[in-house]
């Protein structure tokens, strides 16, 4: 019989791990890197392509089905995967982060979060308890406790007061995700490690949750503006405040050096849209550093976008091509960029895991970097 949530780490390199997560839909190896569907679409992308990448789950955003079609006719309609298309894991955000980012249009109380719609302006409530509700109503298999991220560069005293009302809403969430029946009898939940840059508010933030009890635990509240050194600086202790035998997740990290620094330091789980916005915009992610497809030096080059790489855009369209597509606006370009990004996302991260397993992921890393930031 397939488990709810099983995590077995299957190798060790220093602090750097590699196993993989069993779930009732399927299994996600681990380091993952999760795809962002923000609105029921990773953006420019079929469901059958995703995956054709080596995307083992996918993440789906609260604060925005909530608003549209809205989780109660998403349940009608038989729930995110189904509507989308999408039969693997699914975890969804709690809807925190975004909150926070509405900071000129809402209100934070103990009781939750008022914010108006940045669609049309409308008025909503967003609780710890209506986050579950709305992520049992998605049907997610990996929910996410309802958090307060606060700003980078708060006081001391502003993050240590938000990360103990994120801690009180994490048990609300704890609470209201039990009394989910049938879905929380087949999913999972994480909760949300805070505490800004502070050492001793991260480690009471961790006790807190630990106390609680959780199936796997997010960092949050980093790469918020902060910088790769001081979030590199945060994650030689943080990682390590949570439980060894649970998976720690990164949230909405990071450009692909980001990554593997964020591995050496013990993380397992990562999303964020950078892939695919980039892939939008015409940037493209390779062995050798970041590519401006726009540049006019494209024009004309025969050669694929990444010679290392064997994507089905690598393999069958030139640079000069896409070059042509993004610069005439045609959306093939974006759909093409966002699948190769896509792609080598997923290959770092099969990089990283193979590279673990074999003991070498200092060499894997050292050669990385040597390559993609000349370093």
């Amino acid at each position: 019989m397939q488990s709810r949530f099983d995590f077995k780490i299957s190798a060790t390199d220093r602090k750097a791990r590699t196993g993989s997560i069993q779930m009732l839909r399927g299994e996600i190896r681990t380091p993952a890197f999760m795809p962002v569907g923000t609105a029921a679409t990773v953006k420019a992308m079929r469901p059958a392509e995703v995956r054709a990448t080596g995307a083992d789950i996918i993440l789906g955003n609260t604060y925005h089905l909530m608003l549209r079609p809205t989780a109660e006719r998403m349940a009608r309609l038989g729930g995110l995967h189904k509507f989308m298309g999408w039969d693997r894991p699914i975890l969804t955000d709690s809807g925190g982060y975004q909150v926070m980012s509405l900071s000129s249009l809402r209100k934070i109380t103990e009781d939750g979060v008022t914010f108006q719609s940045h669609l049309d302006g409308s008025r909503h409530m967003l609780s710890p308890e209506r986050s579950m509700e709305i992520q049992r109503l998605l049907g997610s298999d990996i929910v996410m406790a309802f958090d307060e991220c606060p700003a980078n560069g708060v006081s001391r005293e502003e993050a240590a007061k938000s990360m103990a009302l994120s801690m009180r809403w994490a048990k609300r969430s704890r609470d209201g995700f039990d009394s989910g029946g049938e879905h929380a009898e087949r999913a999972a939940l994480f909760g949300i490690q805070q505490g800004s840059l502070d050492e001793q508010l991260r480690k009471e933030s961790a006790d807190a949750l630990i106390d609680i009890g959780f199936d796997g635990y997010g960092v949050g509240g980093l790469a918020v503006g902060e910088g790769q050194e001081a979030m590199f600086g945060c994650l030689d202790y943080a990682p390590d405040m949570l439980p060894a035998d649970k998976p720690r997740y990164l949230m909405g990290v990071g450009k692909p050096d980001d990554l593997v620094g964020a591995v050496e330091r013990g993380i397992d789980m990562f999303d964020c849209v950078l892939p695919t916005r980039s892939g939008r915009n015409g940037q493209a992610f390779t062995w050798n550093g970041p590519v401006n497809i726009r540049n006019a030096k494209h024009a004309e080059d025969q050669g694929p976008l990444d010679e290392r790489c064997d994507c089905p855009v690598c393999t069958t369209w030139s640079r000069a091509y896409l070059h042509h597509l993004v610069r005439s606006g045609e959306i093939l370009g974006a759909m093409l960029m966002t699948q190769h990004n896509l792609h080598f996302y997923q290959s770092l991260m099969a990089g990283m895991r193979s590279a673990i397993a074999e003991g070498r992921f200092a060499a894997f890393a050292a050669d990385f970097r040597r390559d993609y930031l000349k370093k």
